[in-house]
């Protein structure tokens, strides 16, 4: 983990999240600023700095996210849903440990803003 990342912070416990799923590999909570009736993120405990970090020893992982993520928002009530990765700042990545948005609950445009 990164001392000083927030995600890396959130799993420690150092930081309080409203937690949906938690497990050795993985953690889902609800997004803090929501841009939908359901929004949460589902992460990798190990510290991958983004998409464009993830090695072939984090494919297991990468995989147990979109299960678990899928998992939620059918757990949520969504049937129809958007997921998102974001790979560095132009991208809109704020946090720089990968992060998977699962968004849903309202008709989501494309492309977005």
């Amino acid at each position: 983990m990164a001392e000083d990342c927030l995600f890396c912070k959130i799993i420690r416990g150092d930081i309080p999240a409203d937690k949906l799923y938690e497990d050795d590999e993985v953690l889902a909570f609800r997004d803090i600023a929501p841009v939908a009736p359901v929004h949460f993120l589902v992460i990798p405990k190990k510290h991958i700095s983004g998409p464009s970090g993830v090695t072939e020893e984090d494919d297991k992982v990468i995989g147990k996210m979109m299960r678990i993520g899928n998992h939620i928002a059918k757990e949520e009530g969504l049937e129809q849903f958007r997921l998102v990765l974001n790979n560095g700042a132009e991208a809109g990545q704020t946090v720089f440990h990968i992060h998977m948005h699962v968004i849903g609950g309202r008709s989501l445009n494309w492309p977005p803003g």
